[in-house]
């Protein structure tokens, strides 16, 4: 389980023809995958976006592929309870068995495609390649006075930091299970809390001292 949450928002090295597609390919099935899912709000096209993504995370390789069910794994409860809800708006405007069903596979399958799409971007893609490439696609933004090498940093540290705070997660249920608390989520929150933003304090100055900051 550690290993698997240290993989969320780090790159899996590769040589596959996922891996070596260029930057802005993958990009583009990103919003591609968004704008089909969002556009055709149908059960068979959000089954067959999900149906894609599981064949390019297997044509990524076989490292990529065991991690396709990761969100499944750790995130099935938001999944679940944003299933019932959208079946409940189903039923209060009118929709009545499989069809309420199916609107609900429909939004959530689209999400979870959409979402897939994503994490492939990232687990095929080296950070300083997405970075760079980000950071292009920003340069517009220049006109309106957004620094896009800061917006692109910003998106870099956030990043890096889903692993470290995932690794804090960890370590203190360990501690937890150790100490015989089990998984009270009031005592597992505090510790987990203050290591985020021990972790943000020393970020920052780490930037600050390259440099990178303005600080007061």
């Amino acid at each position: 389980m550690r290993g698997r949450m240290m993989t969320l928002g780090l790159a899996i090295p590769g040589r596959s023809p996922v891996h070596r597609a260029p930057l802005w390919a993958k990009y583009l099935l990103v919003v591609a995958v968004a704008v089909g899912a969002i556009t055709w709000r149908e059960a068979p096209v959000a089954l067959g976006l999900i149906g894609l993504s599981v064949v390019l995370y297997a044509a990524a390789g076989r490292r990529v592929l065991r991690h396709w069910a990761d969100p499944l794994r750790y995130l099935w409860w938001m999944f679940a309870i944003l299933g019932v809800h959208q079946w409940w708006l189903a039923t209060s405007d009118g929709a009545t068995g499989f069809d309420a069903v199916a609107r609900a596979v429909a939004i959530i399958g689209g999400m979870l495609a959409a979402l897939q799409a994503a994490r492939l971007l990232l687990l095929t893609t080296e950070l300083t390649v997405l970075m760079d490439g980000l950071g292009r696609a920003l340069r517009p933004l220049r006109h309106v006075g957004i620094d896009p090498e800061a917006l692109s940093l910003g998106v870099s540290l956030m990043l890096r930091s889903i692993p470290a705070i995932a690794a804090s997660a960890v370590e203190v249920g360990d501690a937890a299970r150790a100490r015989g608390i089990g998984r009270n989520p009031v005592a597992l929150a505090g510790p987990v809390v203050v290591s985020a933003i021990d972790y943000a304090h020393r970020t920052g100055d780490a930037l600050a001292a390259r440099g990178l900051l303005d600080r007061e």
